[in-house]
């Protein structure tokens, strides 16, 4: 096997995940994955679908992430590694499906509306 490849999406951020067999050492923009998501419960996303597929310490992880803030980026993330662990393996998809992590997050920030503040907030509103 030489590398698989996938790409995960969240709000704005992108993350491009290359999958490698070897020890399971993860890395985010060339940085080691527990410095770079320094929270466990980002952490723990991270390792979800090799825990759903019993994988975990059997591939080297490359993700490339820009865009968004942290939880955007953990989110694409976890959804690019789940989309390369069944281009690898097609057996693994029903286990992924149960878990809602083989389905991107269509939620993203409304748009700003003209002659409001915000999307739905409008200005204060003075009778006098």
């Amino acid at each position: 096997m030489a590398t698989t490849n996938s790409l995960g999406r969240r709000k704005t951020s992108i993350a491009r995940v290359v999958l490698t067999e070897g020890k399971g050492t993860i890395t985010v923009n060339g940085r080691d994955s527990k410095e770079y998501f320094p929270i466990l419960m980002q952490q723990a996303k991270l390792q979800q679908p090799f825990k759903l597929t019993e994988t975990l310490g059997k591939y080297n992880v490359t993700i490339t992430v820009d865009g968004g803030g942290i939880t955007g980026q953990v989110d694409a993330a976890r959804l690019g590694i789940a989309r390369a662990l069944v281009k690898l393996d097609p057996e693994h998809k029903p286990k992924l499906k149960a878990e809602e992590l083989m389905t991107r997050d269509p939620r993203a920030v409304e748009r700003k509306k003209f002659g409001r503040k915000k999307a739905r907030k409008r200005f204060q509103f003075s009778k006098r």
